[in-house]
């Protein structure tokens, strides 16, 4: 099938209400095209096919029963591998999680179960979240279905890859400092980072506390936004979920943009921007004026101070909570004489070079006589990020920019430096830092066919706005 016919949440459900397919035989055919190109593209590394036919066959009955069908009935859908499913290993592409299988599901997955998706299985990931490239894994990268040369991008990279090969007709994947809208950039797919706290956290195993966010890849906007209605909302397990209505996303982002100011910061269009990115960008930014949009000019001057506060907090946080994998309560354990032996071996072999050197500069930011040089001071540099923002959105209705300095980059390119791939998070953890919500949209190709990403902003809770701007953009351009 080909990406223009790609099933959608709405082809789905018009097909099963008409019989002309039914949910199981739509899992067989994702499962089919998985078997066929999984071995080449790494993106699942673990498949549920037990629960998806069950599931499948729940929506199938409520068909022939005549009943009113939910949400997302039969819609086969793909979960990054750092969110708990019942019964599926979770093993947040690491050693120390291999045969980690949660007992119960996080509050998104239950919210999908409920609104009828089929779960196909668990998506390759940087290990723990933590990379942008999805070469971090233990199992292997992920190879991008738009150039297998390439990166898809990360740390949700299994789960673009999985949207953009239609082996799922829509993924979960997670966001603490770009790793959705990235990884939609650079594999050419819708990438939505809801607002911090509009969608629950609970069940997702933690990177960042006060950064990660669930959000999800689909073919196209319409689809990003159904998912989006089923998972958000306030959750009593997690007590960072916002109690705030969840608006009706799919029927919103039709509206007409016209007389939309669209803010575009100079800092994110300065050195360091590949031409053909920013040219693509910028006819994106025509095709909102020529839509009816106001290009208003913006200054965010703490912008170049975003990735060393990112680098600072991310890694701080993760320092702390990856203490719990020790050997002791679950995950792998590697015996040792000593109690200290056993810990020291455990987190040796269980964590690769990247978590490691994540674990070490959050330790040191943390430690006695550096608190305050580094993370007090990252913290304050957050609170005037998160001030551009608010300041900006006081004359503008959202903000655009590019989603990545680059396409995608070779497998290897940059995973010998980790500076240089930490740099080309530089466009998407403001955003992070400051909470707002964000999504990449593809904006065009380059000269050599790689898929290019705009970065749209909006206002704390304005996922509707984002998702318009976004709907434009897509309907716009094709």
């Amino acid at each position: 099938m080909s990406r223009s016919a790609s099933w959608t949440v709405a082809s789905i459900r018009a097909a099963l209400l008409a019989k002309k397919i039914s949910a199981r035989e739509l899992a067989d055919e994702y499962y089919a095209r998985i078997d066929r190109r999984n071995s080449e593209l790494n993106a699942y590394l673990t498949l549920s096919r037990d629960r998806a036919y069950a599931q499948a066959d729940r929506v199938d009955a409520a068909v022939s029963c005549g009943d009113n069908l939910p949400p997302l009935a039969g819609v086969p859908i793909a979960i990054k591998d750092v969110i708990s499913t019942r019964g599926i290993r979770t093993t947040c592409a690491s050693k120390i999680l291999e045969t980690y299988v949660p007992p119960y599901d996080a509050t998104a997955v239950g919210r999908l179960d409920a609104a009828g998706a089929v779960f196909l299985g668990k998506t390759n990931c940087d290990e723990f979240a933590m990379g942008g490239s999805n070469e971090n894994s233990a199992y292997g990268p992920v190879r991008n279905p738009a150039a297998p040369d390439r990166v898809p991008g990360g740390s949700s990279g299994g789960s673009a890859a999985a949207v953009t090969a239609d082996l799922a007709v829509v993924a979960l994947g997670t966001d603490t400092g770009g790793s959705i809208r990235q990884p939609g950039s650079f594999c050419g797919v819708p990438g939505l980072m809801p607002t911090y706290g509009r969608v629950s956290r609970y069940g997702l195993v933690a990177f960042a506390s006060s950064l990660d966010k669930i959000g999800p890849f689909a073919n196209n906007v319409p689809d990003a936004a159904a998912v989006l209605s089923v998972i958000a909302g306030h959750d009593p397990c997690d007590s960072t979920s916002a109690a705030l209505p969840v608006a009706n996303y799919p029927a919103e982002i039709e509206q007409s943009v016209t007389g939309l100011r669209i803010g575009v910061p100079e800092e994110y269009f300065a050195d360091g921007l590949d031409p053909e990115v920013k040219q693509r960008v910028e006819a994106g930014i025509a095709l909102l004026e020529k839509l009816g949009c106001r290009r208003v000019p913006l200054k965010m001057p703490h912008t170049g101070y975003a990735i060393a506060a990112y680098y600072i907090i991310a890694t701080a946080e993760a320092s702390s909570n990856l203490a719990r994998y020790d050997g002791v309560r679950y995950g792998l354990r590697v015996p040792g004489s000593t109690l200290t032996e056993m810990y020291r071996q455990t987190r040796d072999r269980g964590f690769g070079p990247e978590v490691k050197r994540r674990i070490m500069l959050g330790t040191y930011a943390l430690s006695a006589g550096y608190y305050d040089a580094y993370y007090l001071r990252a913290q304050k540099v957050r609170a005037l990020i998160a001030r551009d923002f608010s300041d900006a959105f006081q004359k503008v209705d959202a903000i655009v920019t590019p989603t990545a300095p680059t396409p995608a980059f070779r497998l290897g390119e940059k995973s010998a430096d980790p500076l240089q791939m930490y740099l080309a998070d530089i466009y998407t953890v403001t955003g992070s830092l400051a909470g707002v919500p964000g999504i990449s949209v593809p904006c065009g190709k380059t000269s050599a066919g790689l898929p290019v990403g705009m970065q749209i902003f909006g206002p704390h809770f304005g996922e509707s706005r984002v998702l318009q701007v976004a709907r434009a953009v897509e309907h716009g351009l094709h």
